[in-house]
């Protein structure tokens, strides 16, 4: 897919560019395949000249790209250069000094206790049998790009990067995740517990499986009564509490996870089996869903000298 990703700072021509219903028209047209304007005059029954300025107005944000084609006589072709734009509103836009980040692919598990429903598919196919557990140990499983179960969990092992000579203030987990349906359903809640070396540090309800509508990165193939989506969640460890997208979910602070116990972070998601709401869990890697990411843990650290 072809993606725009632009900063906060960044964005104001484009989102000018945009803020017209009729270059948004434009933009989906050009999305089915490369028109002329003379085509896309005919297709929005607007006035030719009209056409011709929005279609320039794109041209200048560097939305489209307009070629001449030889045929009868030249003519001008406009095609999309984007399927999907991102406007990142966090202005830090690198990782300070004093913070480490490491991305794990959803298939790199070392440890999983699922039931069924569950099950894995990679970017082109299911990945061993629907609803059995066997298959989650199963060498394929790496390459999962989506995988979800109805109570249980998985667990990761991060590498422990944590400089010597410092101590960590902060720990942030993001992840794609929804609750787990047959097929999807939008009202199916879900509490979904997140584990830090062992410590249940919160749980966040999730409202729903979200189907019906193809997430952006979601491959043709996954038909869309299936889970598409997820939402993206950021659970963050400090020494004040743990949080969720802000909210604060529990006091257990970062020195209770014992960071430099170990030369890896287990990190651990899932669905209790005496959770309330007992709704299983789906876990999206960065080619299925809306958010091109997998598992993302963020260390921010401080010297000890």
């Amino acid at each position: 897919m072809r993606t725009l990703q632009l900063t906060f700072e960044n964005a104001l021509e484009v989102s000018k560019a945009l803020a017209n219903e009729h270059r948004i028209h434009i933009m989906k047209l050009l999305n089915e395949g490369p028109l002329n304007v003379n085509e896309l005059s005919e297709r929005l029954n607007l006035p030719f000249s009209t056409t011709a300025v929005n279609v320039k107005k794109l041209e200048d944000a560097g939305l489209i790209t307009t070629e001449i084609v030889p045929g009868r006589g030249s003519q001008k072709i406009n095609s999309s250069k984007y399927e999907r734009i991102i406007i990142d509103l966090d202005s830090r836009t690198s990782p300070p000094v004093d913070s480490v980040i490491i991305e794990m692919p959803i298939g790199e598990y070392v440890d999983c206790e699922v039931e069924p429903t569950c099950g894995l598919i990679s970017e082109k196919e299911i990945l061993g049998l629907q609803d059995d557990p066997r298959s989650f140990y199963e060498p394929e499983h790496k390459k999962a790009q989506l995988l979800w179960f109805r109570a249980g969990y998985v667990e990761y092992r991060f590498p422990n990067r944590i400089p010597y000579g410092t101590r960590c203030t902060e720990i942030e987990i993001s992840a794609e995740i929804c609750s787990e349906a047959p097929c999807s359903k939008m009202d199916w809640p879900s509490d979904i517990t997140l584990w830090v070396n062992g410590v249940e540090v919160g749980t966040w309800t999730s409202p729903g499986d979200f189907g019906g509508q193809r997430g952006f990165l979601t491959p043709s193939w996954w038909e869309t009564h299936n889970t598409q989506y997820g939402l993206l969640k950021r659970w963050k460890i400090t020494d004040n509490g743990c949080y969720i997208d802000g909210t604060k979910l529990s006091d257990q602070v970062i020195d209770a996870l014992k960071l430099r116990s170990k030369p890896y972070i287990s990190i651990k998601l899932g669905v209790k089996k005496d959770a309330l709401n007992r709704g299983g869990m789906n876990l999206f890697g960065k080619r299925f869903g809306n958010y091109e990411q997998d598992i993302i843990m963020k260390l921010h650290y401080e010297s000890l000298a």
